[in-house]
């Protein structure tokens, strides 16, 4: 894959690039700043960005607020957002325009290489791939009507799952299930979250976002 990274470390950036060079991929542009990420992004159009949060010169939410600017001018560009904090609000946001291709992973958490590897080729495929501590601050202060109500517990666990990033497969795995009984599990869960067939808009993703907020 052609990859953009984006992280103000010199130390991190330069081992991410070593990383993603040796596990075969083409690292197009290293950037250390938001608005260098959005130049890169819109320049080499690339496979997958990987995105720090905190980024000169505030050190606050520049990467990410990079990376809902990188979406909103080449709309569905993937993005994996690696990073040592949560930042709800924006991290909200991008995932909020629903073309899926985003990933959310903490850097402490990140227990082998190739579990960050998988997650990055999971959102180049179009995946949304969260850690569950993301989903949890996510849902913090959320509490209001719960739209999940008419969900039996084995179609929660299986939407906490797609929230985590894992494909019907890896899910059926999981819970030693077929492939078939999860497909009709998540066809209830968007029956009940009332998200009919539509090939304007990502089901998958919409069904996540309703969790999130619930």
């Amino acid at each position: 894959m052609r990859i953009v990274v984006a992280d103000d470390a010199v130390l991190l950036r330069e081992g991410l690039v070593r990383l993603l060079t040796e596990d075969g991929h083409h690292v197009v542009a290293a950037v250390g700043d938001g608005p260098a990420l959005v130049e890169a992004v819109l320049a080499h159009r690339p496979d997958a960005s990987v995105v720090d949060v905190r980024m000169p010169p505030t050190h606050t939410d520049e990467g990410l607020r990079a990376a809902i600017s990188a979406r909103a001018q080449l709309p569905g560009t993937p993005v994996l957002v690696l990073s040592q904090y949560v930042e709800v609000s924006y991290a909200a946001e991008l995932l909020a325009d629903g073309s899926g291709a985003v990933g959310y992973l903490l850097k402490d958490r990140v227990a082998r290489v190739e579990e960050f590897l998988d997650a990055l080729d999971r959102v180049a495929g179009g995946a949304t791939v969260l850690d569950p501590q993301v989903v949890s601050q996510l849902l913090a202060g959320q509490r209001r009507q719960d739209p999940l109500q008419a969900l039996t517990a084995r179609e929660r666990q299986l939407l906490a799952l797609m929230a985590e990033g894992h494909s019907n497969t890896a899910i059926a795995r999981q819970l030693a299930l077929s492939n078939s009984a999860v497909e009709k599990h998540i066809g209830n869960v968007f029956a009940k979250l009332g998200l009919p067939p539509d090939d304007a808009q990502h089901r998958r993703v919409l069904a996540v976002l309703a969790y999130l907020r619930s």
